[in-house]
């Protein structure tokens, strides 16, 4: 799990492409602070009239977490999930501005999250794309001195990933991007002997990592075997921690009770492991449907 480069560099105009990025930056970060709070619903109304293949996604992930409601609803949750990334968006890329301000964050479950910390062995964190993960990190180095180093699929475009990482950087968050290299892990062990915490994402299985089938939202899915193999090797327990917004810089995280991956797992261990990260996302998501950014491969990754 090392940095690679993306296989694809989109076009000067893709809606991934460095150019748009660098003009949301520009907006964010020397706009007027009220075109940080009150533009992004709007953009992100612009984006799912634009991008049809995510806004599709986007109806059939609400479908599926929820089930079928009426014509009107589907559409109002529909734009609620792409205002709701356009403000995340907003609020990261104004990072190190004049419009910078660290969110408020209301977290509960943190006994979870304290217990784990207190075992020495560092933390695996799972996580998933929705509202607000970034902010888990700063906010857990402010109050607990706790380096938390997130684990993420690279974008196609390397400045324009290189942009945003720098901005998280520049909060706390420590970004490491996943490749192909099997060694890649070793540095993660040591972040973890160290009491760091490694944050994976769970709901999508970045290439060069493997998968285990799991059931969720009524079908099957995978989950990334890597925190379940960190969690082997270092004795860490996994901690699923999992965020929502409730308005401008404003965050809700739910922590969940630790898991642990036994050293040397007996036969269905580490899968009955990964049935329970996914059965925490699956409970959070389905409480926060609009919360989860999964937009398949038309828009960039958070």
């Amino acid at each position: 799990m090392t940095a690679s480069p993306p296989e694809a560099v989109p076009g000067l105009f893709a809606h991934d492409s460095m150019l748009w990025r660098r003009l949301a930056r520009l907006g964010a970060a020397h706009g007027p602070a009220w075109f940080v709070q009150y533009s992004p619903p709007l953009i992100g109304l612009c984006a799912a009239i634009a991008l049809p293949r995510s806004r599709r996604q986007v109806s059939a992930n609400l479908t599926r977490i929820r089930g079928p409601v009426g014509r009107l609803r589907g559409i109002q949750d529909v734009a609620e999930t792409f205002a709701s990334y356009a403000g995340c968006i907003a609020e990261v890329l104004s990072n190190g501005s004049k419009n910078a301000d660290l969110p408020d964050l209301e977290v509960t479950g943190r006994p979870h999250m304290e217990a784990a910390i207190k075992k020495g062995k560092g933390v695996v964190v799972v996580t998933a794309h929705t509202a607000g993960w970034e902010i888990v990190g700063p906010v857990f180095r402010k109050h607990r001195g706790l380096d938390v180093v997130m684990v993420m699929e690279a974008e196609r475009d390397g400045r324009a990933r290189d942009l945003q990482d720098n901005l998280r950087r520049g909060t706390g968050l420590e970004v490491a991007h996943v490749g192909t290299d099997p060694f890649a892990s070793l540095p993660f062990l040591r972040r973890l002997r160290d009491g760091a915490a490694i944050a994976i994402q769970i709901d999508r299985v970045p290439g060069g990592m493997r998968g285990i089938p799991v059931r969720m939202f009524g079908g099957s899915h995978e989950v990334p075997e890597g925190p379940l193999r960190l969690a082997q090797l270092s004795g860490a327990p996994i901690v699923p921690i999992f965020c929502a917004r409730l308005g401008y810089r404003s965050y809700f995280a739910e922590v969940f009770e630790a898991m642990h991956v036994p050293r040397r797992p007996g036969p269905g261990e580490v899968e009955a492991s990964a049935q329970k990260m996914a059965d925490a996302m699956s409970d959070f998501v389905g409480r926060h449907p609009t919360q989860w950014f999964n937009f398949g491969d038309h828009m960039p990754a958070r």
